[in-house]
């Protein structure tokens, strides 16, 4: 969960400062998803693979990197030979999308993260240097919690504008530090709206990664009640937790044990 932290400075700071650099109407092109981009960058990545015997163009990261930004595409794999250009909407074109692939193992679905989240997030850290840590309002759930945006200096709470419904959402500390994005107004609209099939212990952000080309990143894993209402899966967002402390300190005695032998 901590790679998110890291990652949000470098890949935001990116984009504001080559953002600027843009008239506005470029700008506008550089902030929607694309659909001919995305399927650019799709047969790209499946040229690669089927000439790589299944492997996917995708940057190193850390073992407990969010899933939603885990795979990120590396476009240098990519370019010249299976991709012209760099999608304009990408960030690295001064674009508010990072690409990522989804299922790298079987689909290898080419999906988009709106790093509008990342800004607002990156924003509340910058004000969380002055603190040490963030205030609480109050608690919304178990180890779910309010941030008091009016402590940090903000005359009102933080909000995200969703990549589904445009509607403002607010974001939220678990007990762990960090923040998220919550998507429970997007999932309930969705839920109401298509009738779709779930019981509890589904992890229903998946039916945004199905429907939309934006996946649900800086997010807690959600599930439904006995009444199909969305909540808060605290239940397996610690199951992960606790997976990735696992593999990380695996990955660090590893390591001591390596150099241990070289020394």
């Amino acid at each position: 969960m901590k790679k998110v932290s890291a990652f949000l400075l470098v890949v935001v700071t990116a984009v504001l400062l080559v953002g600027c650099a843009y008239p506005e109407d470029e700008k506008a092109a550089k902030s929607v998803p694309d659909a001919d981009q995305l399927a650019a960058v799709q047969r790209a990545v499946n040229e690669y693979r089927e000439a790589t015997g299944g492997l996917v163009p995708i940057k190193n990261s850390e073992l407990d990197t969010d899933i939603y930004i885990k795979y990120l595409i590396d476009f240098e794999k990519l370019m010249p030979k299976y991709l012209a250009q760099i999608p304009g909407n990408a960030y690295e074109k001064g674009g508010i999308y990072q690409y990522i692939i989804w299922d790298p193992e079987n689909e290898a679905k080419v999906k988009l993260v709106d790093l509008n989240a990342a800004e607002r997030i990156r924003e509340i850290n910058i004000r969380k240097l002055s603190t040490q840590y963030l205030p609480i309002k109050g608690s919304t759930s178990d180890n779910v919690f309010q941030i008091n945006f009016e402590e940090l200096g903000y005359k009102k709470a933080v909000t995200v504008k969703s990549p589904y419904s445009g509607t403002e959402l607010p974001i939220f500390m678990t007990g762990d530090g960090e923040m998220h994005v919550d998507y429970s107004i997007d999932l309930g609209q969705l839920l109401k709206e298509d009738k779709l099939n779930v019981k509890p212990g589904d992890d229903i952000r998946q039916l945004l990664v199905d429907k939309y080309p934006v996946v649900p990143a800086y997010s807690i894993p959600y599930t439904v009640d006995e009444k199909g209402e969305p909540i808060y899966f605290m239940d397996e967002y610690n199951s992960d937790a606790k997976k990735a402390r696992e593999k990380a300190t695996e990955k660090a005695i590893q390591e001591s044990e390596s150099k241990t032998k070289k020394d």
